[in-house]
């Protein structure tokens, strides 16, 4: 199973553009302050975990968003019971409450997270499921793990490369999680995201990359006006369509943004995917 990749090339001081004014500070200071106080109540709801009904973790999840001063955006809709790998590209910490508002799921991150101060506690705490990147031998059973949650009915969201990207370029989807899905005989469900202005315009304020810290992100967003977070639901690539974790993520990829065509990777074609109903027009929740 391929490695993944420790980090992306992508730096604050490179690929990050400059949010607000000095006008702005009590504005953010204002959204600050809101967001700390949901995630303090999604804190509070963490020992209940499981119990809390999907529709009140996705407005818990929208209202994170909101407080931040983003206005989220969603096409498409996930498949809504049973097990499913949700996948993503990776830019920014707003992408795990995007990804809840989509289809509330156990999330996988890099075990580095668990050792971070207060919030490493609280992700082992709220469910997130850790994976060691320098301990390729213990893959195997952490794939099994998952894809054993994946049969239970669960639903598992992942970003596949491993690391945060400003949004201008993407990584390589690594391999290993899909081969979970192979094994319960789960669809995915490619989510692709994006971060505009509200004019439209592409922005890379809400990257989360390289040296970052989350408090800088945090302001830099709170910072910033007429910030659009935009979820797109792919339709789902359904069990059994392609023969291995190779071709498996190569085609998930395809679905949340470019990738580099090669030898043996065509696009998935319309016997690859889930029949859902028709897909939504970009909506605001």
């Amino acid at each position: 199973m391929g490695a993944w990749p420790p980090s992306a090339p992508c730096t604050p001081g490179a690929c990050v553009e400059v949010s607000g004014s000095v006008a702005a500070v009590p504005r953010a200071v204002l959204r600050l302050v809101a967001v700390v106080a949901l995630l303090l109540a999604g804190i509070a709801l963490l020992p209940v975990g499981g119990r809390v009904p999907a529709g009140l973790v996705r407005r818990w999840a929208g209202a994170v968003v909101r407080a931040a001063g983003v206005r989220p955006r969603f096409s498409g809709a996930a498949v809504p019971h049973g097990g499913l790998l949700l996948v993503a590209n990776h830019i920014s910490w707003l992408d795990v409450p995007l990804l809840a508002m989509v289809r509330p799921a156990r999330m996988i991150a890099k075990a580095e997270i668990r050792r971070w101060p207060v919030a490493g506690p609280l992700a082992a705490r709220g469910g997130v499921l850790f994976i060691d990147r320098d301990r390729l031998r213990g893959l195997p059973d952490t794939v099994a793990g998952i894809a054993g949650l994946l049969r239970s009915g669960a639903a598992v969201g992942v970003f596949p490369e491993g690391s945060t990207w400003c949004g201008r370029a993407q990584g390589t989807f690594r391999r290993a999680v899909f081969q979970a899905a192979l094994d319960a005989g789960v669809p995915v469900q490619p989510v692709r995201i994006r971060y505009r202005l509200t004019g439209g315009a592409p922005t890379t304020v809400p990257a989360f990359v390289g040296e970052d810290s989350l408090l800088a992100s945090l302001w830099r967003v709170v910072m910033a006006d007429g910030l659009v977070a935009e979820a797109e639901v792919r339709p789902a690539l359904r069990p059994g369509a392609h023969a291995d974790r190779r071709s498996l993520a190569r085609a998930a990829q395809r679905r949340t943004g470019p990738v580099p065509a090669g030898p043996g990777h065509a696009a998935p074609g319309p016997q690859d995917v889930v029949a859902l109903r028709p897909r939504e027009s970009m909506r605001e929740i």
